[in-house]
């Protein structure tokens, strides 16, 4: 070959290499893609089958792409969405992009599939809209290629609570200011809260035209807001010397997400750089505010807050009497997604150290027991019945504990029969009583009850002090371990619904008395305010000692609510009044020292603690 002959077949080359090249490129949509999709787990992970879907509708309209239709299914219940291409031929496809950041970028071609021959039409499986496991609010979208790429419009870019992002500011049900103001170059910035609606608004005054102002919405803390930058940005208009942006939306309930937080900032028009205030979380009221970050930390796939075991029932529990004294219903899919995803048998450490063996059973006596505690406060709420046959269940197991050979009574803590404490005999006797309530025709239950209360008199558990030492010795007796709110909790709950179903006025007695040592004894109560051991000085409380007063909170508002006593409902609003105001940050986390002093922890387990304290003063 002659090297022009040589020249010609590799200009011929390269001139099909980038036709071909710009043919490709004006297939591909105006954004680059993401990297490839990690899979997300939500309700169920990515690639489930469309059929197991429990809902579809379309909200958004199809594409006619060259007569073919693609459609994008959504189905809210599952919060997954899936993609379908018609009226095409052989080859055509279709696929779903998601993206984290309002379409910037994407990750592209999820689930990809192409007409078989002979078919006129195919679809994806479905995908996670959103990640509420990570703290991410997506958007998703169908796209095909039938000798053209299109796609449809992504799905809910906008986020609805009670109102919907983009609402004039103008309808704001108040106007509360919950984070100090940023001053930049003598503008200022300010955040705007209308708390009933969880909607915020930002503005800028005593500036002048060109000014910018504009709110950052981040579902993880503040930590990252790639899917809220920049919302409502707007500038002050000639002649003017403010303005402000339209309300945002702080919750997504259809997106699993409750706890977003917003910050407020602004630029002067002729400096480059911005400043904005702290991020803060809505509080339409004490209590929604602590559940809305409570639920932050729930993980919705398997059904519970890691990794605590036992902690995760008391907290549903905590949750559950949230929602039974406000009305409040946009956590009630938690009840029955915790008990499916739980309810099976778990090797030890996959939910706790100990190996589960179904129906929320293990060989420790008090976790089982603060399940069963958790399925009656669910059967309470809904009226199921599975909840309630879950509890009995639980309970006759933790009844098989029984053991009147040593010590003359008492359930044993564990199943190796080592030790027999407070925490356990206190739920036992609460338990009893409660089936009691809930079976009619009961007799067996309630006689269970009466001798559980009249050996936890005896038993020499509770102290001189009308306090309740953490169990008894070898020798069966007070063995003067440290007194747990908790247990003296209990106690009171227990000997509170005895007497309310036997008119028994000596069981009363005992629960005021308890009641009464408790508020007034150093031991756990310091300057008014529910105290433990491990909250004075420079201690520290483990993770299961962080639940604890939330427990006795309960217990004791029950008793206040049967009695009427002025003097306990006081101390039940001194403990909300004070954590509020001096436990609480502008991400309203509620820490172990509702006194406020340091080292302060705070976590899901002080969060679900201080939601029982909050709850008690609502009701």
């Amino acid at each position: 070959m002659s090297s022009r002959s040589a020249d010609n077949v590799v200009r011929s080359l390269l001139t099909f290499l980038l036709t071909a090249a710009l043919a490709c490129a004006a297939l591909v949509p105006a954004a680059t893609p993401a990297a490839a999709a990690t899979p997300v787990c939500v309700l169920a992970c990515d690639t489930r089958d469309p059929s197991l879907a429990r809902q579809e509708s379309f909200p958004v309209p199809a594409k006619n792409l060259n007569g073919r239709r693609l459609a994008l299914h959504v189905s809210d219940a599952d919060d997954m969405a899936w993609a379908s291409i018609d009226d095409g031929v052989t080859g055509d496809s279709v696929w779903l992009d998601r993206s984290w950041d309002r379409g910037a970028t994407w990750e592209g071609l999820l689930g990809k599939a192409s007409i078989p021959g002979t078919w006129t039409g195919t679809r994806t499986l479905m995908y996670n809209i959103t990640d509420p496991r990570n703290h991410r609010r997506g958007l998703v979208r169908a796209c095909g290629d039938a000798a053209a790429v299109g796609c449809t419009d992504w799905v809910y870019p906008t986020v609805c609570d009670t109102l919907c992002d983009g609402t004039n500011a103008g309808q704001a049900a108040g106007d509360d200011q919950p984070v100090p103001t940023k001053t930049l170059y003598g503008r200022t910035i300010r955040l705007h809260m209308d708390q009933k609606n969880s909607m915020a608004w930002a503005s800028i005054e005593s500036g002048g035209s060109g000014d910018e102002i504009w709110l950052d919405r981040s579902w993880d803390g503040g930590s990252t807001w790639p899917d809220g930058s920049s919302l409502g940005r707007t500038s002050t208009p000639s002649g003017a010397t403010s303005t402000r942006t339209a309300m945002y939306a702080t919750r997504d309930p259809r997106g699993l997400l409750y706890g977003g937080a917003v910050r407020a900032c602004g630029r002067e028009a002729s400096h480059q750089e911005g400043s904005c205030t702290a991020w803060v979380r809505p509080a339409p009221t004490r209590a929604r505010a602590a559940a809305d970050a409570l639920m932050y930390s729930y993980d919705p796939y398997n059904g519970w807050w890691p990794s605590s075991w036992w902690n995760s029932a008391a907290t549903l529990s905590s949750l559950i009497g949230f929602a039974r004294t406000t009305g409040t219903h946009d956590y009630d899919w938690i009840l029955a997604r915790t008990f499916e995803q739980n309810k099976g048998v778990f090797a030890a450490g996959v939910r706790s150290s100990d190996a589960l063996e179904g129906h929320f059973i293990s060989r420790s006596i008090d976790d089982s027991a603060w399940w069963a505690i958790a399925w009656i406060d669910a059967y309470d709420y809904t009226g199921d019945a599975r909840y309630l046959n879950e509890a009995v269940i639980i309970a006759n197991y933790v009844q098989q504990y029984w053991d009147p050979g040593t010590c003359g009574g008492g359930v044993w803590w564990d199943r190796e029969r080592t030790y027999k404490n407070a925490v356990t005999n206190g739920q036992h006797l609460w338990l009893t009583t409660a089936l009691h309530q809930r079976i009619p025709g009961d007799t067996g239950w309630l006689q269970r009850a009466k001798t559980a209360a009249d050996w936890y008199r005896s038993s020499g558990m509770i102290n001189s002090s009308g306090l309740v030492n953490d169990g008894l010795n070898s020798s069966c007796a007070n063995n003067g371990s440290t007194v747990w709110s908790y247990n003296q909790g209990l106690a009171i709950g227990g000997f509170t619904e005895l007497w309310k179903t036997t008119g028994d006025s000596s069981l009363l007695t005992t629960a005021r008395a308890l009641a009464d040592a408790a508020i007034s004894r150093p031991a756990l109560t310091r300057d008014g305010v529910l105290t433990e051991s491990c909250d004075i000085g420079s201690a520290s409380c483990d993770d299961n000692q962080k639940q604890f007063k939330g427990i006795f909170m309960r217990h004791f508002a029950d008793l206040a609510k049967a009695t009427g006593s002025s003097v306990y409902q006081g101390y039940i609003q001194k403990q909300a009044d004070t954590l509020w105001a001096q436990d609480r940050s502008s991400l309203n986390a509620l820490g172990q020292r509702w006194a406020g002093t340091s080292p302060n922890q705070t976590d899901w387990r002080t969060q679900a603690s201080a939601l029982g304290a909050l709850t008690a003063a609502a009701g």
